[in-house]
């Protein structure tokens, strides 16, 4: 069988075990790149299937110790202080309460590399905030999943960037600065946008009434340790460099979830681990699924076959497809768009700097999350604050979504002049 055809022959199984047969994203890929070997002629290769599963072991270990150390900050009560005294500092100010709730959504997003994460965790401290002082019920679901999308794009784990510098042997360094450019306007004029004229302001006395309860009375600052532990160790990953080792990401959520353990409210450490392995279960499962289909793809020659494609076409096309391409793919898995679609689009524009080229497609591929029928971001938003409907969230989302596209484009296209100043 051809190489085009093992692919089209991949992607409907794929499209069919997911859409049509209601299996899990991460099984659908496993039984897609099944497929793609008995129709290249490879029978089941066990080897390859094995080692594509393994493609993105070192990933599989941050999303997993970061979704433990999220969920430990949430045991412990530091998601609950950290959200009532940010909004209570800002609930007469509604632009700063706006883009204050917006960074505290986006903030579990960043550190896992999940819209999901964000949206579960996050989402419920701020939507009923924000319900109460006026914005709609549609337009805060809204405002939580854009910026749960944006903090899945935001420094500092991108597992999009992760995933296409794996297939282009780039590591995944100096990606905070262009990940910043990429995030920043977008996430401060979103907020805006969508509740400035609507937020109103509610009397002190009130405020209990609506803000999560705060541990920060009772523990004191030692509440924060472990975040300030994470943040300053990957900081000193960066700046310290020459005189400390690089102990990785993983032991440095450990140690913050080890640390968090004790310094705030108490909590069963084993029963949250169980939670998180459970969390992260469904991402984990798509990763493994998109290294053993990627792996597969690559045996049959399916791969080469799209980047030679893609290498062929007009620039003008070629944007056309990633814009249209990244975000309908993501439908289906942001993360299997990423690696899919995401790594040849990289090799098609090789002569770009491949650091902006990688994070500006992130910024695109992120968007899937929002692109029905999975559409995790919008259907977990539309669960938090209560609506039934989620696509009436998702119509809230669609110029928000679209700045977002257009901002992520025309960095793509600047790649060149960023370079010289940026980097």
């Amino acid at each position: 069988m051809s190489e085009p055809l093992v692919f089209f022959t991949m992607a409907l199984a794929f499209v069919g075990a997911a859409a049509v047969g209601r299996l899990p994203i991460g099984i659908s890929l496993m039984a897609a790149a099944v497929v793609g070997g008995l129709a290249g002629g490879e029978g089941v290769p066990v080897r390859h299937l094995v080692e594509g599963g393994f493609g993105y072991f070192d990933l599989l270990l941050i999303i997993l110790s970061a979704i433990l150390f999220m969920k430990v900050l949430q045991a412990a009560g530091v998601l609950d202080s950290l959200a009532a005294g940010i909004l209570r500092a800002f609930h007469r100010r509604k632009t700063l309460l706006l883009l204050a709730s917006m960074a505290l959504v986006m903030f579990p997003g960043a550190i896992t590399g999940s819209s999901t994460v964000a949206v579960l965790t996050a989402g419920p401290l701020v939507a009923p905030v924000l319900m109460r002082l006026g914005l709609g019920t549609l337009k805060t679901g809204a405002l939580v999943a854009m910026a749960a999308v944006l903090g899945m794009a935001a420094p500092p784990i991108n597992i999009l960037v992760m995933i296409m510098g794996g297939g282009v042997d780039m590591p995944y360094v100096g990606v905070t600065v262009p990940l910043l450019l990429l995030v920043v306007p977008p996430a401060l004029a979103i907020p805006l946008w969508l509740g400035h004229r609507e937020l109103g302001a509610v009397d002190s006395e009130h405020l209990d009434d609506i803000l999560p309860k705060s541990w920060f009375g009772e523990y004191g600052w030692r509440l924060f340790l472990p975040l300030l532990l994470v943040l300053g160790l990957m900081a000193s990953q960066r700046f310290l460099v020459r005189f400390m080792p690089d102990p990785g990401l993983p032991v440095i959520f450990l140690l913050g979830s080890l640390l968090g353990w004790r310094s705030g409210r108490s909590f069963d450490f084993l029963e949250v681990t169980r939670q998180a392995v459970k969390d992260a279960m469904p991402i984990l499962a798509i990763l493994v699924g998109v290294g053993m289909f990627i792996q597969i793809l690559t045996l049959t020659g399916g791969r080469g076959w799209i980047v030679v494609s893609l290498l062929g076409m007009p620039k003008a096309l070629l944007y056309f497809a990633m814009a249209l391409g990244l975000v309908a793919f993501g439908g289906v898995s942001s993360f299997g768009s990423a690696s899919i679609l995401g790594v040849p689009f990289v090799l098609a524009l090789m002569e770009k700097n491949a650091i902006l080229t990688s994070t500006a497609l992130s910024l695109v591929a992120s968007l899937g999350d929002l692109m029905p029928p999975t559409a995790l971001a919008g259907i977990f938003a539309a669960q938090v604050v209560g609506e039934p409907s989620y696509l009436k969230v998702l119509r809230y989302c669609l110029v928000p979504a679209g700045m977002v596209l257009v901002w992520g484009l025309v960095v793509l296209l600047s790649a060149e002049t960023l370079e010289r100043i940026l980097l």
